[in-house]
C-alpha cells in the first residue's frame, strides 16, 4: 500500500524516476480497487448493461494523471523518454511495447532523469500494512 500512495503523493512528478516495485504495486492495488468498485456499483445496480458505473468511471478518471506519471517515471527509470508513453495510443502493438518497457530493470546508477531510485532508500512494502 505504501507503494500506492507513493504514486498517488507523486501526482503530477513526470520528472524521476520510478523502480519496478513502485510500478507494478500501483498497478496491482489500482486494479484490486477497480474490481472492488465494480462489485459494489453492481450490488448497488449503478452499472450500465456494459458494466460500466459511476464510481468506476470517477475512480478512472482520478488516477489518469498518476497513472500516467509513474509510466513516465518507470520509462525514466529504464534510460527512455517520457515520450514513450504515447506508444500506448497503438492499440495491442503500444500496450505489449510498454509492457515490456515496464518489466526492463532500472538502469544502474543515475542517468539524465536522475539517481537511481534502488539505491536510495526506499519505503518498504508488506501485503500486511
Amino acid at each position: 500500500m505504501d507503494w500506492y500512495l507513493k504514486v498517488l503523493k507523486n501526482y503530477f512528478n513526470f520528472r524521476d524516476r520510478a523502480r519496478r516495485r513502485e510500478y507494478w504495486w500501483f498497478v496491482l492495488i489500482n486494479a484490486i480497487i477497480t474490481i472492488l468498485l465494480g462489485f459494489v456499483q453492481d450490488a448497488l445496480g449503478w452499472s450500465n448493461e456494459s458494466g460500466e458505473g459511476v464510481l468506476t468511471v470517477v475512480y478512472g478518471l482520478l488516477l489518469i494523471i498518476p497513472s500516467i506519471a509513474v509510466m513516465v517515471r518507470r520509462l525514466h527509470d529504464t534510460d527512455r523518454s517520457g515520450w514513450w508513453v504515447l506508444i500506448g495510443l497503438i492499440p495491442i502493438v503500444g500496450w505489449f511495447v510498454l509492457f515490456i518497457f515496464a518489466v526492463f530493470d532500472s538502469q544502474p546508477g543515475s542517468n539524465r532523469f536522475g539517481a537511481n531510485p534502488k539505491e536510495v532508500a526506499a519505503p518498504t512494502s508488506s501485503i500486511i500494512s
